[in-house]
């Protein structure tokens, strides 16, 4: 059996052979890496030019994984769908997340199998609504701010009670009436064409609210009834302070490492790099290659091939976080 040495898989179209494989060599035997001959290669492919052949493996043949991979590959895969369901979902009695461990219990308890070919996402989703089946486990709320004129505010209230949502706080400005609320993501959708209707303005603060504290294994075991703390929203740090905090940090780490700099080179001044691209400084030479590997780099590349303006690295950490979160209520909407 012929076979071609391969690099690992990318999502973009390489038409570069030599970026494909790590050798364009085709084996009879490639564990005991028994070099194919010229004839055995005419009498299987009609040919002997060896890139030829590995062009016809990579469109027709099949890709062999081993069996201590294939089972590392499985093994990752559900802790990435136990990861995403531990992160959108909360105890139905208690109001708290469960642990990862625990997760990974109720899993095995429904006898879930890994889909190798399938979306974790996705799957993740299915073991949502199974575990509801058994377990008392819930979608964790979503944190919104909702914002509507005076007189529309009546139509709304009453649409939020029938979907039993938790309004957080109230704000009354002028003709305008803001309310922070918590809701079941299966309502998101309905909420945001009422609110459309009503001209009003819907901003997600949080995807997935979750209280302070696990659920441990008395809980699942005997699901008693625990008091909620008496001040909820204390205890969620929201998605903007989260990226101000983070935005404030790379700040620190920046002027940090040009104080360094500065120090062991024994220079008055560093030189500054400005990129174009975000129109900003990004330091000395180093730090200035590094940029441009950077999702900050990548994200304000994207928006100038759209035409848009460049964003702040707080503004591209809030840009990006916010395009993750649409994509996450279009896979996790019920």
């Amino acid at each position: 059996m012929a076979s071609a040495s391969r690099l690992p898989a990318t999502r973009t179209r390489e038409k570069d052979l030599d970026e494909v494989l790590q050798s364009q060599t085709v084996y009879s035997n490639v564990s005991k890496g028994v070099v194919a001959k010229s004839k055995d290669l005419l009498l299987a492919f009609g040919s002997d030019d060896e890139s030829k052949i590995c062009l016809e493996i990579l469109e027709k043949g099949e890709l062999q994984v081993a069996g201590k991979e294939r089972e590392s590959q499985l093994s990752s895969q559900f802790l990435d769908i136990a990861t995403i369901v531990m992160q959108k979902t909360i105890n139905s009695k208690t109001q708290r997340p469960y642990t990862i461990s625990m997760i990974q219990r109720l899993m095995h308890d429904i006898h879930f199998a890994v889909d190798p070919h399938g979306s974790s996402k996705k799957q993740a989703l299915e073991v949502i609504r199974e575990l509801q089946k058994h377990f008392p486990i819930k979608r964790s709320p979503m944190r919104l701010r909702i914002t509507v004129l005076e007189p529309g505010f009546s139509s709304l209230l009453e649409d939020l009670n029938t979907w039993n949502v938790t309004i957080v706080s109230k704000d009354e400005s002028g003709s305008q009436i803001s309310i922070v609320c918590e809701m079941d993501p299966g309502f998101f959708r309905d909420c945001d064409i009422l609110v459309r209707n009503l001209h009003g303005r819907l901003e997600i603060l949080a995807v997935s609210v979750h209280f302070e504290g696990d659920t441990h294994v008395d809980d699942y075991d005997d699901h008693e009834d625990m008091p909620l703390p008496k001040d909820s929203a204390d205890s969620v740090v929201q998605i903007s302070e989260k990226f101000k905090q983070q935005a404030i940090l790379m700040e620190k780490n920046a002027e940090a490492s040009v104080t360094d700099q500065r120090k062991k080179d024994d220079v008055a001044e560093v030189k500054q790099n400005k990129c174009s691209t975000c129109n900003a400084f990004v330091g000395d030479a180093k730090r200035y290659r590094g940029h441009f590997k950077s999702d900050w780099h990548k994200h304000n590349l994207r928006r100038k091939t759209k035409q848009l303006p460049p964003l702040t690295a707080e503004e591209c950490l809030v840009d990006m976080d916010l395009n993750d979160s649409k994509e996450d209520l279009k896979d996790y909407s019920f």
